[in-house]
């Protein structure tokens, strides 16, 4: 077998092989994952391995298949990548240059995490490992409504008294958060559901009242009080919210007491929520999150004595129906942070009978399986909520 086409000086060039094709690169905090096509011309002999090298000539990564993760770059500099083949006989021609991409702390597929105490943490839904300080909110709270789309996310529920805020954070670059408007109602332990353009919030337990049917809907980028969105199909708090583009789940709990109740709306037109159907277990003080087809509800307090619940539920989105067992988590526990990217749940914090407050575990939302460990916070995080910036905006 041969093709002419490979090879430098002092090499085989008719029994190298062809170069990779179809090279692209995924930007990390200062590293590009670059993946490519195996040439289907080997040339004289099996492929032994690939070099990946970036368009200055200063980095380069030998690996044994698709993808090679370039380390040690710049973030905020783009970067173009050749990929060469290499069999026994020699290297092949480069490869076609990568688009350009430059590395950044944000990914595409990030989590947050909020409440309890002022610190935002920040992790990379794809990969594992610890979180990192993103920056800090307006005040030290918990239980608080969030959802967010690419670049922006709304919070709302600051004060434990019960305030009426919402804050903004900006999902493209370290910071804090910032004044967006208010509720029309004081609000704590609400929950959040969101597309690309809007988000919409329970308001859960009020001042003087134990619990709200009340939900209303923020737009993103355009800062300003809510607006009422219409009502759940009771009186619920300490709920949890989760989604697609189109359709929001929220998971209800009545204050103090456990139900086992999911709503659902449809994001972009006002109105009252429906029944969707039911939990496999009461419980209290639960989170969720989704891709873009499945939804998952995990832990909260169990079924007696206020025990914290290692229970995973999951149910299909686009449809109704009571929900299936899933798996379990690691560690049972309430009042968690979830986020989800199409493919990964990421469930992490929360009050648990161990102590261990600070863990992240994770499960593959298309499969049904117990969660994995994943990493630590970078604190104490017993009262949290979550979001994430992934498939268009999910919380």
């Amino acid at each position: 077998m041969s093709n002419g086409k490979g090879g430098f000086i002092g090499q085989d060039g008719l029994n190298a092989p062809d170069e990779p094709t179809g090279v692209a690169g995924t930007a990390g905090d200062t590293q590009v994952s670059v993946a490519f096509t195996a040439p289907s011309n080997v040339g004289g002999a099996d492929i032994t391995g690939y070099r990946v090298t970036d368009s200055t000539g200063a980095f380069g990564v030998s690996g044994s298949t698709s993808p090679i993760n370039v380390t040690g770059l710049t973030n905020g500099t783009s970067y173009t990548f050749n990929v060469w083949a290499i069999n026994p006989f020699g290297w092949s021609s480069p490869s076609d240059a990568s688009g350009a991409v430059a590395p950044s702390l944000v990914s595409s597929t990030m989590a947050w995490l909020i409440g309890r105490v002022t610190p935002i943490d920040a992790y990379n839904i794809a990969s594992t490992g610890n979180a990192l300080d993103y920056g800090d909110m307006t005040q030290n709270e918990s239980l608080l409504a969030a959802s967010a789309n690419a670049t922006q996310a709304l919070i709302s529920g600051f004060g434990f008294g019960g305030n009426s805020t919402i804050d903004k954070l900006d999902l493209t670059s370290l910071g804090n958060t910032a004044s967006f408007g208010n509720l029309t109602k004081n609000s704590q332990w609400g929950s959040g559901v969101s597309n690309s353009t809007r988000a919409v919030h329970s308001i859960g337990y009020t001042n003087g009242a134990a619990s709200s049917n009340s939900i209303e809907y923020m737009t993103f980028g355009t800062s300003g009080n809510a607006t009422d969105f219409g009502d759940l199909t009771a009186t619920f708090s300490v709920g949890c919210g989760s989604g697609s583009s189109t359709r929001g789940l929220f998971g209800c709990v009545a204050f103090n007491s456990k139900t086992n109740v999911i709503n659902y709306i449809t994001i972009a037109s006002a109105g009252n929520a429906a029944d969707f159907g039911d939990l496999t277990l009461s419980r209290n003080g639960l989170a969720a999150c989704s891709s873009t087809t499945r939804s998952i509800q995990f832990g909260g307090d169990g079924s007696s004595g206020g025990s914290f619940s290692d229970v995973i539920d999951y149910v299909t989105i686009a449809s109704t129906g009571n929900a299936t067992d899933f798996g379990n988590l690691v560690v049972g526990a309430r009042y968690l942070g979830g986020s989800g990217s199409t493919t990964r749940g990421t469930i992490a914090g929360g009050d648990t009978s161990s102590g261990d407050t600070e863990r992240i575990e994770y499960v593959t939302i298309a499969s049904t399986g117990n969660a994995t460990d994943f990493g630590d916070l970078t604190e104490d995080r017993k009262q949290c909520s979550g979001f994430s910036n992934c498939h268009g905006g999910l919380s």
